[in-house]
């Protein structure tokens, strides 16, 4: 079942994540990074469970909401004077579409920090970050490390 084909134009908002959304999380990681994952470090389904549990927070969690349907996450967690964006996740029907810029740019909006993330090497996202101020920190052969001032 494919569900509907959102536009430019398709309502986009962000919910707080409660406990039940974790494995839709899970859920989500495996279907969007799996393939980039494989290529870089293998897969493992256990691991990648793990690492979703360990960083998933509903107090920092937002899912992503397109009309009626749940599109993604996106988690905003805190550190020191930092802000990390993680699990930035869009379900593969709802990419292409520009929900993730309006994601962004909507978070964005609200951080004044600095803020620091890491994507996969050749990942399609990291061209989403840099056409938001982000840059290239380094690059560890798996993780592209990318950083924004804050304002």
């Amino acid at each position: 079942m494919t569900g509907p084909r959102p536009t430019r134009h398709a309502e986009v908002r962000l919910r707080p994540a409660t406990s039940d959304d974790v494995d839709h999380v899970v859920d989500l990681k495996s279907r969007v990074l799996r393939a980039d994952l494989e290529r870089l470090v293998g897969w493992d389904d256990g691991r990648s469970r793990a690492r979703v549990l360990e960083h998933f927070s509903p107090r920092h969690t937002h899912m992503i909401v397109v009309g009626a349907d749940t599109a993604g996450t996106i988690t905003l967690r805190p550190e020191g004077d930092l802000v990390w964006p993680e699990m930035f996740y869009l379900d593969e029907r709802f990419q292409g579409r520009g929900i993730g810029t309006i994601v962004l740019t909507e978070v964005l909006a609200r951080i004044t920090a600095p803020v620091r993330l890491q994507v996969l090497v050749g990942s399609a996202a990291q061209r989403l970050y840099e056409r938001h101020g982000f840059v290239v920190d380094h690059d560890d052969g798996v993780d592209v490390w990318m950083c924004r001032p804050g304002s």
